[in-house]
């Protein structure tokens, strides 16, 4: 098949330009001209053996925009999951995907997905295979079924993102288009690119269409009235966004006073560790063309812009800040491309932030760009980092990846400078092997967190993962594929500590009946923790082991439901103790528009370390209760009602105290550690009205709370009181309407 493809796109005519209407029904004649796809292949699992079911697909340039068509067939033996999904929403469910690459070099795609009742899902995908749907695009969708099977179109405009200027007429993009039957967990895709190789946008096929060149002018302005029931007080506000996009060489967006996404509310976290909490960014300004600026370092959730820091708690501990405007620039010039972001918050206490990426592609290699300032006048502090990253693609089967950054951070009596690298090879062999080789270091000087995210600095990290992909399974097994991974990890910090080593073994795994299974088996050899103590001495502790085991069963008949066990030792009992925690969510569907959900989950921990003070750390006995549950109801096309319930109950008893010493080792404390409690809620109700494209109405009603006790409190009551709690409740009204002119 990949031998073939370059043979067949180049033999592809140049497509023509005509209107098609979007909506979900393949008229005759107008897909006349198109060019006709139907040599889909199975990816899940990953056998590249022919479609089971008739697949086609129709790709079209016009005017207004790229134009896809799917037409499915499904046998009446394979049932249809007709599944009224939120936008975005992750669910097994009948589904097609388009995903293009407007540039053709492998750098950055959007994923347009429809599913069979309609549901819409878009995303953008960077770094080969690193997906993230905090963006929302505008485009035309529509689907529609028959006895037969089921017919999906899109209308994708090319206003959509950046892309270079096209030469001679013609436009090479890359392209990739798939299925999924839900009732199987089975993908059929053209080309056979996967996520799970090491490449995944290079795999892209290049097809060649007509070219056209689209603008924007949209206006996003919004207003929002608050009422807060506890003060008893009203607060109304307003901003907006501005996008203007003359062309794919040029788009800029603006924002006066941008919404902090009032409406989206991020998940409880209990989080008494030394590293940051991550969370994502729902705002339409800083998602908007934002995978330019993706500048990961590897380990989890790095990158040098993380947009959370705009508009986060100020530095004057007054709460969260103000942002007066931001503008972003995107787009592609002699070759290369920029983008650039500002941002500036308001008050004395507010920051100046800035952004600058310069990309380029050069056939098999790579390279880029990044730097940012962030200024922060209350702390009288300027932090600089720049950025250069590289991928090297010299074979079909080798991928070389690697970044060099640099910060320096002007502070008085605080003045620091650092270097970063990470590099990762990826080889993929015969027969479903892969080999992956990692590096990272990190200066214990390098700060990136005044604009970006790194969970520590100090770190030198090497793994080495081994992998096999099994797809040829006996037709009786319950399982469709396995993959298979070996890994070796070690970590150490700055000063040649200690801070890993470990073997992790994992079986990941597709089911028949379109579920999953996931299991894996971690041993750590003794090593220190250094964070623990917040500056002060490493504690050692014991080797230890993890097991873990999730499985989910996608929807049948009214019911699917996810399971997640887990057992461990930890703590400086090691392996003496051994903790586990288990959490079951059962999913009732009330037919295809309605559904509840209610998610348990119990925790225990035998030997659970808390820093109290300096090198004084408590052991705890903790034991806790999550209750995660809610409703989604599709009322119609337009309108969607949410209720979104989380509750934690824990209790924490004091065991022991212990003094961390010089070298690591523990002496028990003089000083207990005092029992203790908490109890967290978070309850939002939000209906959804959507008027128009990124145009909505909102009401949304909110509370919360979070109260630590002085005293061990089972979590079960714990749990019962956090409904008692009322630190926030507000009732939220948010009108936004885009306006295209």
């Amino acid at each position: 098949m990949r031998l073939l493809l370059p043979v067949l796109l180049s033999v592809a005519a140049v497509l023509p330009a005509q209107a098609v209407e979007i909506d979900g029904h393949l008229s005759p004649g107008e897909w006349d001209g198109a060019l006709e796809i139907g040599d889909f292949r199975l990816t899940e699992p990953l056998s590249e053996q022919p479609a089971p079911y008739p697949t086609r697909a129709w790709v079209l340039s016009t005017p207004e925009g790229l134009a896809i068509a799917f037409r499915n067939g499904q046998p009446p033996g394979i049932a249809r999951t007709r599944q009224r999904t939120r936008r975005d929403e992750a669910s097994q469910v009948d589904r097609v995907n388009v995903m293009v690459d407007f540039d053709g070099d492998a750098r950055t795609a959007y994923n347009f997905v429809i599913s069979l009742a309609g549901g819409i899902a878009d995303e953008v995908v960077t770094a080969e295979s690193s997906f993230n749907d905090d963006w929302d695009g505008v485009w035309l969708h529509a689907a529609s079924e028959d006895e037969a099977g089921w017919s999906a179109e899109f209308l994708i405009p090319w206003h959509t993102a950046p892309m270079r200027r096209a030469h001679g007429g013609t436009r090479r993009i890359g392209l990739y288009l798939d299925r999924v039957v839900a009732a199987t967990g089975e993908r059929m895709a053209w080309p056979t690119a996967s996520w799970h190789r090491p490449r995944f946008l290079s795999d892209f096929a290049p097809v060649e269409l007509e070219a056209h060149d689209q603008s924007l002018l949209a206006v996003t302005p919004y207003v929002v009235g608050v009422y807060d029931n506890i003060t008893g007080g009203s607060d109304f506000d307003a901003g907006g966004d501005l996008f203007w996009k003359p062309s794919g060489q040029f788009q800029l967006a603006a924002t006066v006073n941008p919404d902090f996404g009032h409406v989206e509310s991020d998940d409880l976290v209990v989080n008494f560790s030394a590293e940051e909490t991550f969370y994502s960014d729902k705002r339409p300004f800083f998602t908007e063309n934002q995978g330019i600026f993706d500048f990961g370092l590897l380990i989890d959730n790095s990158q040098l812009v993380y947009t959370r820091r705009v508009g986060a708690a100020a530095d004057d501990g007054s709460g969260p800040a103000g942002i007066d405007a931001a503008l972003k620039l995107n787009g592609r010039a002699a070759g290369f491309g920029y983008g650039l972001l500002l941002a500036e918050e308001e008050g004395a206490a507010g920051r100046s932030f800035a952004a600058a990426r310069v990309e380029r592609d050069l056939g098999g290699q790579h390279v880029g760009l990044m730097a940012t300032r962030v200024e922060r006048p209350w702390l009288g502090r300027e932090a600089r980092v720049v950025g250069l990253d590289h991928r090297w693609q010299p074979t079909a089967s080798l991928t070389v990846a690697s970044n060099l950054v640099g910060s320096d951070v002007r502070q008085p009596g605080a003045d620091r400078s650092d270097l970063g690298a990470t590099a990762i090879v990826d080889y993929q062999m015969a027969g479903g092997w892969r080999q992956q080789w990692l590096a990272m270091h990190f200066g214990e000087e390098l700060e990136l967190n005044d604009f970006g995210y790194l969970s520590r600095n100090a770190l030198d990290y090497l793994h080495y993962q081994l992998s096999r992909r099994i797809t040829a399974l006996p037709e009786g097994s319950a399982y469709a594929s396995h993959d298979y991974r070996g890994r070796i990890i070690g970590i150490d910090n700055s000063d040649g500590l200690r801070l890993q080593r470990q073997l992790r073994l994992i079986r990941s795994s597709r089911l028949r009946n379109g579920g999953s299974e996931y299991l894996e088996l971690d041993i750590d050899a003794p090593r220190y923790d250094d964070l623990i103590t917040r500056g002060g001495h490493p504690l050692w502790q014991p080797g230890r082991w993890t097991l873990r085991w999730k499985r989910g069963r996608p929807r049948l008949g009214p019911w699917e439901w996810a399971l997640e066990a887990w057992a461990r030792g930890g703590g400086l009992a090691g392996n003496d103790r051994i903790g586990y925690g288990l959490e079951l969510e059962p999913t009732l569907h009330l037919g295809d528009t309605l559904r509840v959900f209610a998610g348990v989950g119990a925790e225990y921990v035998p030997d659970w370390l808390v820093w109290q003070d300096g090198d004084r750390i408590g052991r705890f006995e903790q034991r806790s209760l999550e209750l995660d549950a809610g409703l989604d109801w599709a009322i119609g096309l337009r309108q969607e009602l949410r209720v979104k319930l989380q509750a934690i109950g824990m209790e924490a008893a004091a065991t022991g105290t212990v003094e961390v010493l010089a070298d690591g080792r523990t002496v028990a404390s003089a000083e207990p550690a005092a029992d203790f409690s908490l109890r967290n809620l978070g309850f939002q109700v939000r209906y959804r009205y959507m008027l128009a494209p990124l145009s909505d109405l909102y009401v949304v009603y909110g509370r919360g709370g979070y109260a630590l006790d002085g005293f061990a409190a089972s979590p079960y009551d714990q749990l019962g009181d956090a409904f008692r709690l009322r630190d926030d409740e507000q009732l939220l009204v948010k009108l936004a309407y885009r306006f295209e002119l």
